[in-house]
């Protein structure tokens, strides 16, 4: 089991107090207006936790915003660890953005800032929980050991220390889901708004543009998806319950919610026996994780691999340049090893 490093308290506490200040009249500010002073040189400063939130936040704000991430490229988001700088930086923001529960530290972080524009992006749609096909209370067991808690009725629940959902049992990867992600960037827009009204027209403009592209690629997804050979994929992050909800395909997952977290050897023959049942093809792993499972996996069943991207972040090895683009080539991997018709 992989616990996450969180930053201890007390040390949160005092990065806190030394690098924030108030903003309870932040909306209301010159700088959150459009004014001439702040970091962001006359535009909203906004602060996005990592890049589904980053990515809205350019392309709804456009000239009119100045972007900080809390999360670099090529940096696993989960882990995230923040420095006594980037803490500060929230206490300046015009406006947060994030997704709770994706990024424990951050959670913290914002909680204790109290900045009067913060935007939770899983407020802005319905969470759902989704099934991996995986126990991850006991993910790292031995046959024996699984065999022993197999009839004690635990529900699947999340890592100690990692709650990986802003609901109990919620999956947080709605950004995978482009219409969900549409309802987010809706709310996100509206929040823009609200924060610098002399741009709201910009903003309303831009949000617009954004949900449109948006249903496009829905579109794009239910007409590639829509006859294939099989509907089961497996994946070594679980990312991707909504993106298979949504185009009526079935999701296993090797590893669960937690992409670094080791799968029994009673998941991974499970595995075996669901990929020839349900004439699988493909192993999918990710940029930002190990690909080891999945090279196991597919070497024990004789399976393919290729890349599933969860956009948590994009990085030199993303196939594409953003968000839309690289979604592009999720459909195109899926629809390869889907077989599509």
């Amino acid at each position: 089991m992989n616990v996450r490093r969180l930053i201890p308290p007390t040390a949160l506490a005092g990065a806190v107090a030394l690098g924030l200040v108030s903003l309870s009249a932040c909306a209301g500010s010159p700088d959150a207006a459009g004014g001439d002073s702040g970091s962001g040189g006359g535009k909203l400063d906004v602060v996005a936790s990592f890049y589904p939130m980053q990515f809205l936040a350019e392309r709804i704000g456009g000239g009119h915003v100045a972007v900080e991430t809390l999360t670099k490229p090529g940096v696993e988001p989960h882990d995230l660890e923040l420095k006594p700088r980037q803490v500060g930086a929230l206490g300046d923001a015009d406006v947060i953005l994030y997704l709770k529960g994706i990024q424990p530290a951050v959670d913290e972080a914002i909680a204790q800032a109290r900045v009067e524009n913060t935007v939770d992006a899983a407020t802005l749609t319905k969470l759902e929980e989704h099934g991996t096909g995986v126990d991850e209370a006991h993910a790292g067991e031995s046959p024996e050991e699984h065999a022993a808690h197999a009839g004690e009725g635990h529900a699947e629940e999340g890592h100690e220390g990692h709650d990986h959902g802003s609901e109990a049992g919620a999956d947080p990867h709605i950004w995978l889901d482009p219409v969900k992600y549409a309802e987010v960037a809706k709310g996100v827009g509206a929040a823009f708004e609200k924060a610098d009204p002399a741009h709201a027209a910009d903003y309303k403009k831009n949000t617009a543009d954004l949900v449109k592209k948006l249903e496009g690629l829905d579109t794009e997804f239910r007409t590639g998806l829509k006859n294939t050979t099989t509907r089961t994929f497996i994946t070594t992050h679980s990312a991707f319950g909504y993106l298979a909800e949504r185009y009526g395909l079935d999701q296993e997952g090797i590893s669960g919610l937690d992409p670094e977290s080791e799968p029994s050897p009673a998941r991974m023959k499970e595995l075996q026996q669901v990929a020839a049942r349900e004439k699988v093809t493909t192993v999918f792993f990710e940029t930002l994780a190990s690909d080891k499972t999945a090279k196991t996996l597919a070497g024990d069943t004789g399976l393919k691999t290729d890349v599933l991207d969860p956009l948590e972040g994009i990085t030199d090895r993303s196939r594409g340049d953003d968000y839309v683009e690289v979604m592009r080539s999720n459909l195109t991997a899926l629809k390869k090893a889907l077989g599509a018709k």
